[in-house]
Order: structure tokens, then sequence, then C-alpha cells
């Protein structure tokens, strides 16, 4: 019988990766790294004002938003400013294509050649992104007065500098991905997130009014019940039972094997991506009409009004536009993005290519209809899920009042899957190598 584990199960997989001489290597080679990035976020751009960054920052609440996932790398305005997102919004742009474009159709049915040919696109894509989002970045701060008017040769070297910064990121993600441990895109991400985390709650807690103690009790029981939500989620998988009857020659004569397993499909398998897809819809009216806003000091016009409806931190009523436009286009795009996936995935196919068969259905279409059932009956808890997940930083401040700390779920439900993914690895490097590291 085992003993009974007295350690959570990550701290003590921690432990027991710094007794072995290469997972160490490792673990010291993603810490190394996330403080390159870390330095590398605090390298800012020629021609910015802190002050006049730091002021808009805090009055703009989609900016503020955003500015938690470069972990401050936005706010400073840094080459680093864009972090890996123009990559990861290059990496859903090739799946959602990889169904239509019959040629890389045919590429991701080439094994790992293939792959590689679609993440080097991927890569290519990455560059035009960052260049427009920079750009795009630098004409907001520029209308705000936070940056000097820039043109010619100082603009073009500002968006160079941006686009070379992410691609530096996405290098640094790679390079753990290889020689550290995890997602070393989401080590990145993770990483920013994080660092965000600990200034914006350390600057609500000094600045909180007076007299809400109860609202920030009760702000932390929403952010551990949302924590524990997304784990149970994160993890919830439907088994579905397979057979395999397989026939083998030996000897001159034939004989039959079966066997037995399940085929685990995700309540939550479209995973964060529905969130960043609506996240990028909800506030991209808003983006544009703040190039159209009335100056401060003067009458505010229609595009400021456009701004304050589609502003995470807009009041009630309006507040309800942004939140239930926002929560619908999640339950739309987790459907989507999670059929999409499945079609490409072609279960049925496979199981029938290899000789395996769910206990009850007939292979083919049978099979095919079946899944697709149980996928649109999980993935509607899922997409609920996320929905409930995407509102609950509005449903947190409308409870609490508690306006000077702003949760982000969507950066909850990052880090918690990254800390997963994380110890699930970290497991099998020392499953692998047949250490028992859980086992005192």
């Amino acid at each position: 019988m085992r003993p009974r584990q007295t350690r959570p199960r990550l701290l003590q997989a921690m432990i027991d990766s710094f007794r072995l001489p290469d997972l160490r290597r490792r673990l010291l080679f993603t810490f190394a790294m996330l403080v390159v990035f870390r330095f590398v976020a605090h390298v800012p751009l020629p021609g910015v004002d802190p002050e006049a960054l730091k002021s808009i920052f805090e009055s703009n609440a989609m900016l503020g938003f955003l500015d938690m996932f470069s972990g401050g790398a936005m706010k400073n305005f840094s080459v680093a400013a864009m972090g890996v997102y123009p990559y990861i919004t290059a990496t859903i742009i090739m799946q959602l294509m990889t169904p239509v474009i019959p040629r890389l159709q045919m590429l991701s049915q080439e094994g790992e050649a293939g792959r590689n040919k679609i993440n080097r696109i991927s890569h290519w894509l990455t560059i035009p992104l960052a260049g427009i989002a920079g750009y795009a970045q630098l004409k907001l701060l520029e209308s705000q007065g936070a940056i000097e008017g820039a043109s010619g040769l100082p603009l073009v070297a500002m968006i160079i500098s941006i686009i070379a910064g992410t691609v530096f990121l996405v290098w640094l993600g790679e390079q753990i991905t290889e020689y550290g441990i995890g997602n070393g895109i989401s080590i990145i991400i993770f990483g920013g997130i994080v660092a965000g985390y600990w200034e914006t709650f350390g600057q609500g807690l000094l600045t909180g009014q007076q007299g809400q103690t109860m609202g920030l009790v009760a702000f932390g029981l929403i952010m551990l019940a949302t924590v524990v939500l997304i784990v149970i989620f994160t993890e919830a998988h439907r088994r579905i039972p397979v057979q395999y009857a397989r026939t083998t020659f030996r000897g001159g004569r034939m004989y039959r094997q079966s066997g037995g397993t399940h085929i685990p499909l995700r309540v939550n398998s479209a995973g964060m991506i529905p969130l960043i897809l609506a996240m990028s819809l909800v506030i991209f009216p808003g983006m544009i009409a703040s190039y159209f806003m009335a100056p401060s000091g003067q009458p505010e016009n229609f595009a400021n009004h456009i701004y304050n409806i589609f502003s995470a931190g807009a009041p009630l009523p309006e507040g309800l536009i942004y939140w239930g436009l926002f929560f619908g286009l999640v339950l739309f795009f987790a459907f989507f993005y999670t059929m999409v996936m499945f079609q490409q995935q072609d279960l049925p196919g496979t199981l029938q290519r290899q000789g395996g068969f769910i206990p009850g259905i007939r292979p083919g279409k049978n099979t095919s209809a079946y899944l697709n059932h149980v996928i649109y009956r999980i993935t509607t808890a899922g997409a609920l899920f996320l929905g409930l997940v995407a509102i609950i930083p509005f449903l947190a401040r409308t409870i609490t009042d508690v306006q000077t700390i702003q949760l982000s779920s969507m950066g909850l439900l990052i880090v918690v899957g990254v800390v997963l993914d994380t110890m699930k690895q970290m497991e099998a490097q020392l499953t692998m190598r047949r250490y028992e590291g859980f086992i005192k």
C-alpha cells in the first residue's frame, strides 16, 4: 500500500525533478528563459512618455486588460509589447484554414513533415500580423499623446523592433519546448500573466477603498471557486469504449486477436481558443472607435459612446451589451471550433482503417453519427462553462463592488491549464526514468 502523499503533486514533482540531473537542467533552463523574457519586456521603444502611458493604462480598462497578458510589456511599450499573440493568431488561422484549403489539408496528412511545413507557414504569417498589430497600437497611443508622432524611418524602426520582439519570444518558447519542460509558448504566456497578476493585485490592495474588507474576501472566494471550476472542466472527459479485432498469421495459421481501449473526448476540447476569438471581436468596435474619439476636455461624440459600450469596465446597463455579446460569441466559437477540429481529426475513418469499432455501433455512418451526438452533448457543457468563465469578471465586480482589482478569468484559465499540462509532463518525464517520484 502506498503511504498517503503529504505534499501537493506539483510541489512533489518539482522536488523529485531537481533530484535528477537532466530534469534539473531542463527546469533551470526554463527558469532562465523566463528571466530573459522578463528582461526583454522592460526594454522600451524610443520616444515613449512613461508617465503619459501610465495614466492612459490606468484610465483605459481595455488596455489594462491587454497589458496584463503581456506582463507589463505593453504598459512599458517595450519591444515585446505584442507578446506571442500574433503567433497564436497565426496558429489559429492555420488551424481554421486547414480543412478549407486542399493544399493545407494534404500537408496535414503527411505526418511530421507536413506539420513542420504548416508550422513554418505560421511563423511567416506571424510577421505581418505583428507588424499590423504594432502599427495599430502605435497610432492608438499616438492619438492619446503617450508617444511622439513618428513617421518615415523612425516609424519603420519601431514596427521592426516590435516584430523582432515577437519573433524573439516565439524563438524563446520553442527553445523551452525543446530543451526545457512544458509547451514553451504557453510558458511564455503564463509568465506574462503571472507577472501582471502580482502587480494588479498589489496596486488593487494598496489603492482599495476603506470598508471593502468583506468585498475583498468575497472577491477572493469567487477567484478560488473559478480556479476549482476550471480544474474540473479542464480534466473532465467522456470515455468512448473501443474494441479492436486483428488477424495475424503465425506458422501458416490464422489467429484472431481482440483488445479494448477507449477514446477520451474532452468536455472542453476547444480550450481557450473561443475566449480569444470572442474577445478579439468584442473589443474590435471599441478599438476602432478609439481612433475617432473626441479629445479629453471636449464634448463626447458618437465614437465615445461606442467606445464606452464596448469596454470591459462599462457600467450598467451598457455593460450588459458588452458581456452579453461576449457570452454569446464564446458559445458560438466553442461549438464552431470544436466541430471543425473534430471533422479534421476524422475519428470514424481512423477507427475503421485501424480495425476498431465501438461496441453496439455499426462502423461507418452510424459511428460518425454517434460520435457527433456525443461531441455535441459534451460540447454544450463545455461551451456553457467557457461562457460562465468569460463573464465571471463582470459578476465578481457587480457582486463585490471591488473596482480596483481586475479579475481575468481568461488569464486564470490559461494559468491553470499551463500548470496542469506542465505537471503532467513532469510526471511523464519521471515515469520514463522509472523513478517513483510521488511515493515516500
